[in-house]
């Protein structure tokens, strides 16, 4: 079992963007969100590059702060987000992707019956702050 993925412990990555930083990559952050239900599947980061992709192709492009690449979500894992509207927040310094899941899957962890969960945010904060309690199983 990968502890940060599907543990039950709390260890936030609070160097993440300073380690973006540091790349030179000139990213803004994304919230994709799912156009019908309002939930939010997960943040990732574009360039001018993946915006671009994304406008051109209608899906989910992002720019892979690990791998320094373009990132076609569900290009692997089928998971392919189709874009409905890209809004700009009013400093111009984050973009928020409405779209429509393909699947039920949009984050690359599974549920344990093998399947894509539905949202990157599947676990939550306890009281303490040291916590997590699963909230799909």
């Amino acid at each position: 079992m990968n502890e940060l993925e599907e543990g039950t412990r709390l260890t936030l990555d609070f160097d993440k963007l300073a380690g973006v930083a540091a790349t030179g990559a000139r990213v803004v952050p994304v919230v994709l969100q799912d156009a019908g239900s309002g939930d939010v599947l997960f943040i990732g980061y574009a360039n001018d590059q993946a915006l671009k992709a994304t406008l051109e192709e209608r899906i989910a492009v992002l720019w892979s702060t690990s791998r320094n690449e373009l990132w076609r979500k569900g290009a692997t894992s089928g998971d392919v987000l189709r874009l409905v509207d890209v809004r700009v927040n009013c400093e111009q310094n984050s973009l928020l992707y409405l779209v429509e899941r393909t699947t039920g899957g949009a984050c690359h962890t599974n549920l344990p019956s093998g399947e894509a969960r539905p949202t990157c945010y599947y676990r939550s904060v306890g009281g303490d702050g040291g916590e997590l309690r699963h909230l799909l199983q």
